[in-house]
């Protein structure tokens, strides 16, 4: 038995569904049904659509975040897309352009006009 199974048998509460603990047992469901060992077990799926919006992604996360967008628009035959980073003193702006200037199938990019967020936000070409 592998050191992450052995924990698992020691600390794990096994899952508890709907329904199926008195009231108070638990003091919330989600709680329950959480292996604190795995807590993001299966990856979700989102639609994307041409616009992204970085503002509810924290800082540390938009690397990745992007790079994996970036990829999901491609293999969406996408040819330009909108990432909104917000206006502030940059340091996201720079970021994100720090990552199109590294990715492989990305033509160009410039500011959005101002009706679509100018120095706020970043529409990019993609190599379709």
């Amino acid at each position: 038995m592998g050191f992450r199974h052995l924990l698992k048998s020691i600390f794990f509460t096994p899952t508890v569904k709907q329904g199926e603990c008195a009231a108070g047992e638990v003091e919330r469901l989600e709680d329950a049904l959480l292996d604190p060992f795995d807590p993001f077990p299966e990856p979700v799926r989102i639609q994307i659509t041409d616009v992204f919006d970085l503002h509810t992604i924290s800082p540390r996360d938009v690397k990745l975040v992007v790079e994996e967008y970036l990829n999901e628009a491609k293999r969406a035959g996408f040819r330009s897309v909108r990432i909104i980073h917000g206006k502030g003193i940059g340091v996201q702006r720079e970021m994100v352009r720090s990552i199109l200037a590294r990715t492989s199938f990305v033509l160009d990019w410039t500011d959005a006009p101002p009706e679509a967020g100018g120095l706020g936000a970043t529409i990019v070409r993609l190599k379709v």
